[in-house]
């Protein structure tokens, strides 16, 4: 593909950023810079301080790992969620899927990823252990898991469940199989999600 050709250095090095966003080429990139340099000046600098702002003032929750503007997320913070119920999910976003669904009352652990060897992510690159701190703790009496149904999702429930051997007092379980093989949360439908989180089934392993 032929290299676009830019009359500005200001421009092609705004270009050259913007293209490294997920699911943006050089061609949308280019689209979206030349967007900027339209509006007046306040635009372009609200987008960069926020753009700041999002990588420097936004914490992650202490407890479940959430994006959080304190130390503790509001919904680990709220004394109306359920402490006795954990849903485990890969990232953030799933954490906001499924609390549009309106069907889970309990908390959260954000994993931060699946295990995936190929990719180098190995078990001591997830939150796994501060999810096992949290259970030691003796509050959390259900852990569902709500990982993406793909092989590194089942790996990842399965080096959990086996962690999980040690506290015999807590339900594990897993989204029932509404989701489909091979998808994650985020191409779910929040009908779907609702439904197989509502029936959710004991987490089983096929030997």
């Amino acid at each position: 593909m032929t290299e676009l050709q830019l009359p500005s250095k200001y421009l092609e090095a705004a270009v050259n950023e913007i293209s490294k966003l997920p699911g943006i080429g050089k061609k949308n990139a280019l689209r979206l810079a030349l967007h900027i340099l339209k509006q007046n000046e306040d635009y372009a600098k609200n987008l960069s301080d926020s753009i700041l702002r999002l990588k420097t003032e936004i914490h992650f929750c202490k407890k479940c790992h959430t994006i959080s503007d304190t130390d503790l997320c509001e919904i680990c913070a709220n004394p109306k969620r359920d402490n006795s119920l954990v849903c485990v999910v890969e990232n953030v976003k799933d954490v906001l899927l499924i609390e549009r669904t309106n069907q889970f009352n309990g908390l959260y652990h954000v994993l931060g990823g699946v295990i995936s060897p190929i990719d180098g992510v190995s078990p001591m690159d997830l939150n796994i252990s501060s999810l096992m701190e949290r259970i030691a703790e003796g509050e959390i009496s259900e852990v569902i898991f709500a990982l993406p149904v793909t092989t590194e999702g089942d790996t990842t429930s399965f080096y959990i469940f086996k962690k999980l051997q040690d506290f015999p007092h807590v339900r594990i379980s897993m989204l029932a199989r509404g989701v489909s093989v091979g998808d994650e949360l985020e191409y779910t439908d929040e009908a779907t999600l609702a439904r197989s989180l509502k029936d959710r089934v004991v987490y089983s392993v096929s030997l």
